[in-house]
């Protein structure tokens, strides 16, 4: 994790209310020049001065849509790492894209670093050798820019959790070089073996027959697997996890129904498989909000996704008589993305309007090149080239 340095001690002893005044006046101030971006996990302090909210990707893609047409010199990105890193690789060069506190990171993408994929990688082409079985690597979009180009380099491609399953129906009919006679595809997925196990689940896959968890951490090597396990497996799923969405289990859709019986649950893909069973419905961030924003007046729903989310979902749902409440009463909390706070913010946005461009996130031009690839062909999947 990188850390944040200090921030002036006058930041912090500052009212709330002389916060926002502050911030807000900095913002008219820079004008066109910056775009803020606030996640949907964002804090409502900070997520109220975004020019765009939303999930990561969808953010990225506004951001650099924004900045060709307004020629704006700075992308304040309210999230964590991995996203600006996203935000960095599909805008321009000469376009800075800040994160107001650099120690705002990601467990799960930390999870999965290059030197272990590299070397999962080699060992699973040294199990494989021989055999007429190629591998193809896809990673979810919350992982490092390094992962995405991994990916990028080696066949594979990107994926969020919407798109998840055509990518994989892409992968498994053979990505970039159609599927040869006799030839078998595995998906290497990382680092959310959830969203891989729930997605492949989904599509008919076995749990236990058709998948394998790759730890890479295991003392034994090969992700902990033998042989035949991997020869075996159709998915072999990295040992990463979401922090927020591991909290929620299956005992509290239970726990909910007992006391909603009419209740709607619905969780994000990120939970665990036995989540995702008994809950009603499974979609991404967007797919969440989309669900709620249509949900009939006089019905109850019960989610499973990160708190500051289901807050603001449920402030709104209720001016339309709709019941929202989190699926659990524990602190469902991204705790990094929290690091982002309105302090953080008035700090990059005054040095901006001081001439200082502090926090940049910049992905070299090697990783940028190879994880655009990766990106565009998850693209290209919902847009085809004619």
């Amino acid at each position: 994790m990188i850390w944040q340095p200090a921030i002036d001690q006058r930041y912090v002893h500052m009212s709330d209310q002389d916060l926002m005044v502050a911030i807000a006046a900095r913002k008219a101030e820079l004008g066109g020049q910056v775009v803020i971006l606030g996640h949907h996990y964002q804090q409502d302090d900070v997520v109220q001065f975004a020019d765009f909210d939303g999930d990561s990707f969808k953010l990225s893609q506004l951001a650099a849509e924004r900045v060709k047409q307004t020629g704006a010199k700075y992308v304040v990105f309210c999230g964590v790492h991995f996203m600006a890193e996203t935000a960095d690789i599909l805008s321009p060069d000469d376009v800075a894209v800040i994160l107001p506190d650099l120690s705002a990171g990601c467990s799960m993408a930390d999870m999965a670093d290059c030197d272990q994929t590299v070397e999962a990688w080699d060992e699973i082409q040294e199990v494989l050798a021989g055999t007429n079985v190629r591998v193809i690597p896809i990673c979810y979009m919350n992982c490092t820019a390094a992962i995405k180009a991994f990916c990028g380099e080696h066949g594979g491609a990107v994926c969020t959790s919407s798109n998840c399953r055509r990518v994989f129906e892409w992968a498994l009919a053979g990505g970039r070089q159609p599927k040869q006679d006799g030839e078998r595809i595995k998906i290497l997925f990382l680092p959310d073996q959830h969203l891989g196990r729930n997605t492949a689940a989904a599509m008919g896959y076995d749990v236990i027959a058709d998948m394998a968890v790759w730890d890479p951490k295991h003392p034994d090597g090969l992700g902990g697997l033998d042989e035949d396990q991997i020869k075996q497996a159709t998915f072999l799923l990295w040992k990463g996890h979401c922090s927020v969405h591991m909290l929620f289990r299956a005992e509290h859709v239970d726990q909910i129904r007992a006391q909603w019986p009419d209740v709607k649950v619905i969780v994000h893909p990120e939970c665990d498989h036995s989540v995702v069973q008994k809950a009603d419905m499974s979609g991404s961030t967007e797919g969440i909000r989309k669900a709620i924003e249509q949900a009939e007046p006089g019905s109850r729903w019960a989610v499973g996704t990160e708190v500051h989310m289901v807050n603001r979902l449920a402030k709104a749902a209720a001016k339309r008589n709709v019941t929202v409440r989190m699926l659990s009463k524990c602190q469902c909390l991204c705790t990094t993305m929290y690091r982002i706070d309105p302090q953080h913010l008035l700090w990059v946005l005054d040095n901006l309007a001081e001439g200082r461009v502090v926090n940049q996130i910049t992905v070299p031009p090697e990783v940028k090149r190879h994880a655009i690839v990766a990106l565009n062909r998850m693209l290209d999947l919902a847009n085809p080239r004619k």
